[in-house]
């Protein structure tokens, strides 16, 4: 068994990943449900941080928003034209086992939508070999995650190579999975493969056993220092105000919030309701996602029980008191207005997809983009995200419509968690709001450069 610091898989006679992988200096190397209402899918929720419409694949894209409708209704697309596409720049996706099919169902993904291959599509095994893939639910649910993340962060940023770190053992709540990811993060810096890190899971903060979740921090705080200057990302939550127990099956029936969103260190990604036409144009103001009751299907998002507030937060000290507030930001998460992924790890097609583990991998193509305007890694965003939010032309846009609220069944019982709705300024539906990327993306480059 070939161990030691990874095994990496790579597309032949990619010079690009070649030149990537000298650099890594890699010590190993091988080739590589339910009807919804008014006709929409029910949505189940699945492990990890995702939720999928319950649906059939289908031979063509199957009615989600598609690449060139979230560029549009983002403003990506200027800035593509002006050869802001990610060049040069390194996105990072974390996800446990990965998915066996990612680099053909991307290559699908690419040629429906006519986007250019990624410079690279590097996959690396840093924490250990992944298990051979058997059609689990656990391993179907990382799979489709896996193919959500790596397809949406290339829409975003088609320039920028993408580095999968896959991981031998799934994060299941604050009880497992984590030192593995520590430990291919702590790689991914080592070996300065990426200067944004996505990761679409989380953990209520209440599952983690007394003592344990702040050792784990590791891989932020090296983040953090000049040395690296990584950006770290991390989905808010699926379950608006509450989210699950450890048995992955019920949920708390108060507030709560998960970690890593509510890591000082971590910018925080939630969810929004993206109304758009075919051209990506909106067709009404953006509001917090939040799908009808049935099961808790909405934006993250509260206060940390763990990490007190951040002095970037303090002009919100009135609405957050001591404690650190989730989320900062927010981009497309909707089930009723899901994107397209393809994957052929479970037969061959197209489904629909959504969650806050779309919103972070589009978030965190907006980030390679605005590393290569500033022709460097930027680090940390917090501070600059909200020092950036009390300008009227930062290209943040205020969210002010809707709430995080759920209402659910479990053991006989309705349950309803209130959340916060949606103001003016910063709220915990929302965060400060979503982007303009057009103009968020050279703001942001500018005052991190300073």
């Amino acid at each position: 068994m070939r161990q030691r610091s990874g095994i990496i898989r790579w597309a032949a006679g990619s010079a690009a990943a070649a030149a990537l992988l000298a650099a890594a200096g890699a010590w190993g190397a091988q080739p590589g449900h339910r009807a919804g209402r008014s006709g929409q899918p029910a949505t189940i929720s699945v492990f990890p941080m995702l939720r999928v419409p319950t649906m059939r694949m289908t031979a063509a894209p199957s009615g989600g928003y598609n690449p060139e409708q979230i560029r549009a209704a983002y403003s990506v697309s200027p800035l593509l034209q002006s050869g802001i596409d990610g060049k040069g720049q390194s996105i990072v996706v974390v996800d446990s086992f990965g998915s066996p099919t990612i680099r053909h169902d991307l290559g699908v993904f690419d040629r429906q939508f006519k986007l250019p291959a990624p410079p690279s599509l590097l996959i690396i095994h840093p924490a250990g070999p992944i298990p051979k893939f058997t059609p689990t639910s656990t391993r179907l649910s990382w799979a489709e995650e896996t193919t959500l993340d790596v397809e949406w962060a290339h829409v975003m940023a088609p320039g920028a190579w993408i580095v999968l770190a896959e991981t031998p053992v799934s994060e299941n709540e604050g009880r497992s999975g984590f030192p593995q990811i520590v430990t291919a993060e702590k790689y991914v810096m080592a070996h300065k493969l990426g200067g944004v890190i996505s990761q679409s899971f989380g953990a209520t903060e209440e599952t983690f056993p007394k003592g344990t979740l702040r050792p784990l921090r590791g891989a932020y705080l090296e983040a953090a220092q000049p040395s690296h200057d990584v950006t770290i990302l991390s989905a808010s939550g699926d379950g608006g105000a509450t989210d699950f127990h450890n048995d992955l099956t019920t949920f708390y029936t108060r507030r709560v919030t998960s970690w890593p969103a509510s890591d000082p260190l971590v910018t925080a990604v939630g969810g929004t309701d993206l109304r758009l036409d075919s051209q990506g144009s909106r067709t009404a103001p953006d509001q917090v996602w939040s799908d009808p009751a049935g099961s808790p299907s909405a934006s993250g998002g509260g206060k940390s029980i763990m990490f007190s507030r951040p002095a970037y937060q303090n002009a919100d000290a009135g609405l957050l008191g001591p404690h650190r507030g989730v989320p900062d930001i927010s981009m497309s998460a909707s089930c009723s207005h899901p994107v397209d992924i393809f994957q052929s790890f479970s037969g061959h097609g197209w489904q629909i997809i959504c969650g806050t583990s779309e919103a972070t991998p589009l978030f965190a193509g907006v980030i390679a983009l605005a590393d290569q305007v500033a022709g460097r890694w930027l680090g940390p965003i917090n501070a600059d995200l909200y020092k950036m939010a009390a300008a009227s032309t930062s290209g943040i846009v205020d969210v002010t419509k809707g709430n995080n609220t759920v209402s659910f069944r479990q053991n006989g019982k309705t349950y309803t968690v209130r959340g916060w709705d949606a103001v003016a300024g910063y709220d915990l539906a929302s965060g400060l709001g979503t982007v303009n990327a057009d103009v968020f993306v050279r703001r942001l480059a500018a005052l991190a450069g300073k």
